[in-house]
């Protein structure tokens, strides 16, 4: 079997359960867990919300680039990024180039049904969140299934569940335990969710 070709990210739908997922994962495996959405807050000083109300999305965006080129040059870990981290073509290729990508796949119907209460997403701070995931999926899934090397279906599973698929994927696929890295992830001082 070979070594993951570099680390193993998460991407799908903000509520999709890549961090939930993702720390599964790494501990599973035994590897570093890194959120980038956590390390972006470390940096900003501040949460995502209030950048983006403060700052603009695209301003956010440039924040969020910057952090993924960082993070993907890692060579073991597991790395749950933001919802939209595949908005940007360079994001993409990066992920698809130096990383394993799982797309953890869920419905907006679904993630409504996690996500309905939650008032930390900024781009679902609307009249209509239901109708604006299903904006962000429309738009999204093409390029969540274009960069990922894995789509997961997250429907019913549970958490473990869906780690033990992921991992079974993995290993069809040739994919054995990753080797330990001198360049794994940083630590991010971040509590775990």
């Amino acid at each position: 079997m070979s070594e993951y070709p570099s680390l193993i990210a998460c991407v799908g739908l903000p509520g999709s359960g890549k961090s939930t997922v993702g720390r599964q994962l790494a501990r599973r495996q035994g590897l570093r867990f890194v959120d980038s959405d956590h390390l972006i807050e470390e940096r900003l000083g501040c949460s995502i919300r209030e950048f983006f109300e403060r700052e603009g999305e695209a301003a956010f965006r440039d924040v969020e680039e910057e952090v993924l080129d960082e993070l993907t040059q890692a060579s073991s870990g597991v790395l749950s990024t933001g919802g939209g981290s595949v908005l940007r073509p360079a994001n993409r290729q990066r992920l698809q180039e130096r990383t394993t990508t799982i797309y953890l796949h869920s419905s907006a119907d679904e993630v409504f049904k996690r996500l309905r209460h939650d008032q930390n997403r900024p781009l679902l701070q609307v009249a209509d969140p239901l109708g604006r995931l299903r904006e962000l999926y429309k738009a999204r899934d093409p390029l969540y299934r274009e960069t990922a090397h894995f789509v997961i279906e997250t429907g019913r599973p549970s958490v473990s569940g869906l780690v033990n698929m992921i991992i079974m994927q993995l290993e069809l696929a040739g994919l054995g335990r990753p080797a330990a890295a001198a360049e794994a992830l940083p630590a991010s001082s971040a509590p775990p969710v």
